[in-house]
C-alpha cells in the first residue's frame, strides 16, 4: 500500500469513528434543557447519551429547578401552564393551570417552597367581558399543589411594574420567608405574606455600587440562601465603572465583594460552576466572543479566550470542568475547561428554548 493511499484509509476510519468515541468525558452530570419540540433533553455528561423527557404542556417557557433538585417547575410557552417533572425518573408527574374559559392567568416569575406543597405565583389576569377583555392588576397567588387550587391571594403593592424581567421570587432555606428581588429585596413572612423587612440591594453597603438586575439571574449552582450575582461599581479614583462579583447571603443581608477589572462595553452574562469554585463570564460583541473564567477562591479572572460566535450564543459550566456553548440552535459545543478545546457537538432533533439550560451534579444534592 502506498502512502498516499494509507493516508487516505486512515482519513477515512477517523471520521467514521463516532463523537462518542473520540469524546474523552469528565462530566458526571446531566445538562436539561427546554426544546421547543414540547420536550425537555437530558444529556448524560459523562456518555453524551440524549433523552428525551416529554412535556404534556407543549414547548417550555421556563424551566426552575428546585432548589433540593428533586424536581423541575415548568412553565409553558403560552405562559398558562405549568408542569411538574421528577428528576429521578426524568418523567412528568402532574400538569395545572389557574386560566379557564373566561380568565387567562398568566404567571410573570414563580416559585415552589421548598416542601414542594405549594407554588407562589405573580400573575395577571385577562378576564373576558361582553364587549372587551379586563387587564386586572398583577397579585401574588399561592396555589396548593396537591389541591390543585388558590388557597390565598396577595396584592401586588412593592410600588413599581412587575414585568418578565424585573422581578425574582426566591425562598429561605426553611420556607418561612420569602424575598421579592425587584428594585429592592423585600422580605415577606411566607404564611400571612405580610412584610417583615427589606434590604436595598440595589444600594449595597457601598454607595458606588450599581443596580442588581435579576432578569438574567441563573443561581442554579449557588447554595441555599445564598446568591452570587455581578455588579458594577464605580471607582472614585479613576472615575470608571468596575465590574465586580457579589456573593450575597440572605439571612445575614451581606454582600461579599471582589472586582474584576473594568467593566465591558459588550454584552456580558455570568455563570457559577457546580463545583462554586469557578465561574465564567461571555463577552459578546458583534462577529466576536470572550469567555472569561475566574478563580473563585482566588478571586481573579485566570483566563480569556476568544470562542468561535454565533448568531445568538449563552455558555454554561458543566461538572468536571466542561464548559457549554449553547443557544439559539439545536447543537450544544463542548469545551474544555480552559475553553481551549473543542471537545465535541452535541446535536439536538430541535432549537433550544433560551434560558433552559441547567446542569444537574450527578448526586443530585444541594451543596
Amino acid at each position: 500500500m502506498t502512502f498516499r493511499a494509507l493516508a487516505a484509509t486512515l482519513v477515512l476510519a477517523l471520521s467514521a469513528t463516532p463523537l462518542s468515541a473520540q469524546w474523552k468525558p469528565t462530566g458526571t452530570g446531566t445538562i436539561y434543557v427546554g426544546s421547543y419540540s414540547g420536550h425537555i433533553t437530558a444529556v448524560d455528561e459523562s456518555t453524551g447519551a440524549v433523552t428525551k423527557i416529554a412535556l404534556k404542556t407543549g414547548s417550555p417557557y421556563i424551566v426552575r429547578l428546585a432548589p433540593d433538585r428533586t424536581k423541575f417547575y415548568v412553565q409553558s410557552a403560552n405562559q398558562e401552564r405549568f408542569e411538574v417533572v421528577d428528576v429521578a425518573s426524568r418523567q412528568s408527574v402532574d400538569t395545572f393551570t389557574l386560566s379557564d374559559a373566561r380568565r387567562h392567568v398568566r404567571a410573570l416569575t414563580y416559585e415552589a417552597d421548598p416542601t414542594h406543597r405549594a407554588m407562589l405565583i405573580l400573575a395577571r389576569t385577562s378576564t373576558k367581558q361582553i364587549d372587551r377583555w379586563e387587564i386586572g392588576e398583577p397579585e401574588f397567588l399561592l396555589y396548593d399543589l396537591a389541591q390543585h387550587r388558590v388557597i390565598q391571594t396577595f396584592p401586588w403593592r412593592l410600588g413599581f411594574e412587575p414585568n418578565y424581567y424585573n422581578v425574582a421570587l426566591r425562598f429561605s432555606p426553611d420556607g418561612k420567608l420569602l424575598y421579592v428581588f425587584g428594585e429592592k429585596v423585600t422580605i415577606f413572612d411566607a404564611a400571612t405574606m405580610a412584610q417583615v423587612d427589606e434590604w436595598e440591594l440595589s444600594l449595597p453597603p457601598d454607595p458606588a455600587f450599581g443596580r442588581f438586575e435579576p432578569g438574567a439571574w441563573d443561581d442554579s449552582a449557588d447554595p441555599q440562601g445564598k446568591v452570587t450575582v455581578l455588579f458594577t461599581m464605580r471607582d472614585a479614583i479613576m472615575n470608571r465603572k468596575l465590574l465586580v462579583v457579589g456573593q450575597v447571603d440572605l439571612a445575614a443581608k451581606s454582600v461579599e465583594v471582589f472586582p474584576l477589572g473594568p467593566e465591558p462595553t459588550s454584552g456580558i452574562s455570568f455563570r457559577v460552576a457546580p463545583d462554586h469554585r469557578h465561574a465564567h463570564i461571555l463577552l459578546a460583541e458583534i462577529g466576536r466572543h470572550e469567555l472569561w473564567t475566574i478563580d473563585m477562591e482566588a478571586r481573579k479572572v485566570t483566563n480569556r479566550v476568544e470562542v468561535p460566535t454565533r448568531t445568538r450564543m449563552q455558555m454554561s459550566a458543566g461538572t468536571g470542568g466542561l464548559l457549554y456553548l449553547c443557544e439559539a440552535g439545536r447543537t450544544i459545543e463542548v469545551y474544555s475547561a480552559d475553553a481551549k478545546t473543542r471537545l465535541r457537538t452535541i446535536e439536538l432533533d430541535s432549537d433550544m428554548m433560551y434560558g433552559t439550560f441547567v446542569v444537574v451534579p450527578g448526586s443530585g444534592a444541594r451543596r
